[in-house]
Formats: structure tokens, sequence, C-alpha cells
């Protein structure tokens, strides 16, 4: 026991009386304080066969009920953290169960049993949709969706909060507007929407673990809603954060701004190449002292998830870009190899023979939540 951990007007948790002792291990698992405090080590030792049970439902090491460590992309559980050579200071924690989406929402073809049919074959992996006017509008439509559903999830972040709660928001927002959030099933992935938390660069699983003050996390959010997807993703502060990751997660927002000014020359000097685009996030980035993970890229949307054209967010890209990311485990949570933070910002655009359309824009309604963005 710890002596003077609580406040002195807490009451022991078994007998009632000022408590003056805290439960070790739940200070460790930063558990609530009034159920920690006891009066005396007897209190503590009577209390125990009872008071146990709460360290089951969030050690990271002893996951509640239903709860495991996820493992190949989604198809399997464990009930012990897996053995890794972790590049930072963060953990996967347990993952609850798939969440159920009601029979009466249109779903894609990956969603039983989570193979994707269609897209893998499909030609417009090779080739650039021209999308038509009805199409075009059903996009609209959808993209709206998903940023109303990312800004309820973006409203709940906060110390305290799990990831696996933000799930819950994204998953029942994008069911309660008729949609079936994309991620789920896709090539098996187990929640409705990636958390990428810190060092996390992209494709994070939501889970047990409490947010803390100073993290930073990006939320991933994907519609799909009568027949075509809408995708968007933005990070958010967690709290307190240092001005390295303010900066970080500043430029970021800046490089895609950037992306989105040259997609508008492009439609004004037909012929540019797409990998100009990586040209100017590249400098930006690295101006402000930052580097650019080069193992993911942009992709095209619509009634296929990811599509053609494929926009690469580095220099020089015409050849295949050095990989600089691990991958967890779980198969899908992709972390910098050197354990830094990393952040990331994603819009669907709409681009047409005069301008280019932000269809995943933010709205009057969004959170204001980035202070560079103030009057």
């Amino acid at each position: 026991m710890e002596k003077g951990a609580p406040e002195p007007s807490l009451p022991c948790a078994r007998c009632g009386k000022p408590a003056a002792l805290q439960c070790p291990k739940c200070a460790e698992l930063k558990l609530p304080r009034e159920d920690a405090a006891f009066c005396t080590q007897d209190c503590f030792k009577a209390a125990w066969s009872s008071h146990k049970s709460v360290h089951k439902k969030l050690d990271p090491q002893q996951p509640p009920e239903g709860w495991g460590y996820c493992l190949r992309k989604g198809r399997s559980r464990t009930l012990k953290l897996p053995a890794f050579g972790w590049t930072g200071p963060l953990r996967p924690y347990p993952i609850s169960k798939m969440r159920m989406v009601p029979d009466e929402i249109e779903k894609p073809d990956w969603a039983v049993d989570g193979i994707p049919k269609i897209e893998p074959d499909s030609d417009l992996q090779k080739r650039v949709e021209i999308k038509t006017p009805e199409l075009i509008e059903r996009m609209r439509e959808t993209c709206r969706i998903a940023r109303e559903v990312l800004d309820a999830g973006a409203r709940i972040i906060k110390p305290g909060i799990t990831t696996d709660e933000i799930d819950r928001v994204i998953h029942e927002e994008t069911i309660a507007r008729g949609g079936y959030p994309s991620p789920l099933n896709y090539h098996f992935f187990p929640k409705s929407c990636c958390t990428s938390v810190n060092e996390v660069i992209c494709h994070g699983i939501p889970d047990a673990r409490k947010l803390e003050d100073g993290d930073i996390v990006n939320i991933d959010v994907t519609v799909y809603y009568k027949g075509v997807h809408g995708d968007l993703n933005e990070t958010y502060f967690v709290g307190n954060v240092d001005e390295a990751s303010k900066q970080l997660v500043r430029c970021t927002y800046e490089c895609l701004e950037k992306a989105i000014a040259i997609v508008l020359y492009y439609v004004l000097k037909p012929g540019v190449r797409f990998r100009e685009v990586g040209e100017i996030i590249n400098r930006h980035a690295s101006m402000s002292g930052f580097s650019v993970v080069k193992s993911y890229c942009g992709h095209g949307i619509g009634e296929l998830f990811h599509c053609a054209p494929n926009i690469p967010h580095y220099s020089r890209n015409k050849a295949v870009g050095v990989w600089q990311d691990r991958l967890w485990p779980d198969e899908w949570t992709a972390v910098t190899a050197d354990g830094k933070r990393s952040a990331q910002f994603e819009h669907t655009l709409l681009v047409t023979e005069t301008g280019c359309e932000v269809l995943t824009a933010r709205l009057p309604s969004s959170p204001d939540v980035y202070p560079w963005l103030k009057p």
C-alpha cells in the first residue's frame, strides 16, 4: 500500500473511515482514487478478493471478458501483450468485439467476410475515373456525412477517453445517418475508424488505452452511403500539448492546404504531373524541420474505397520510396521507426475543369480546435 496518496477527504472503499492509503495497482493503472483508498492494511486485505476485480477492467495485462490484443489483421485475438521491439513509448491495449451494423444499412462487399471482391481487380486501379454528375452528387452527400461523423468524434476528445469510446461514437453516428463505416472488416480491420496516437503514422486500431494529457491523436473516418465512400481525417490535441507537437500538427495541416492549392494550379495548367504535389508537401515539411513518411500515399475514391490515382507525399517520387515505418504485431498499426510523433490530415477533393472542391471541408459547426484558424 502507498501511504499519503489519496486526498485526506476520501473515505475508505471498505468501511468508509478517513483513508490514508491507496492500492498500488490502482495507482499504476491510474484508476479513480475514490475506489482505491483504504484506511488500514487490514481493511485493504479484507477487501482484496472483491477489490482486485476492478484491475481486470483496464489492466492491459488482464483484458476484460471478450476483449483481447489484435493479431493477424483482426482475424485473431490473444490475452497477452505480444512481444515486439516497440519503437516508442506507446503500446497496444486490448480491443473490444467488432460492432454490429443493422441489416437495413447498405453494406460494401467486404462487410460479411472481410474480403473486398470488386476493388482489387477493378480497372479503376489503373485508370482515373471521370465521375458522372449523378455520382458526384452522391459523393457530396456522403462526404458531408463523413465530416459530421468526424466532428462528432472530435468533440469527445479529452484526457481519460479511450480510443474505443471514440470508435463507438464514430460507429453510432455513422449508422444514425444511414451509413456504413467503411473501415469495418475491410481486409478484416476490426473497428469502424482508425485512431492513430503519437508515434502511430496511420491505421491505429481503437482500443482500451485512455488518452493522456499531451497526446496527439488522428481520427480517420470513411463513410459508405448510397454506394460511394467519403474519406477524411484530422489530428487533434489532447489537453496540454508540447510546443513541438503543436508545430508538427500545424505544419501537417499547412502541407495539406498547400497541396490543395497546387491541385488548383493543375486545373489551370494541364499536363503538370501528380508527383509535383509531393514536391510541394516535402518542401514545406523539410523547411519546417520535419520529414515525410514515404510508405503511404493519397488515393482516388468513389464507388471504390481505394483506386487510382495514387498521390505520393514526398519529392522525387517517381522511384520507389524508402520504408520508414514498422508494423505492430496486429499487422495494421504503422509506427515511426524512430518512435517520433507523426501527424496527418486528409480531405476528399473533387477536381473539375474549372476548379477544385473540398467535399469534406470543415463546417461552421466543426469543433474550434486549431488556434491558427481563429480570426
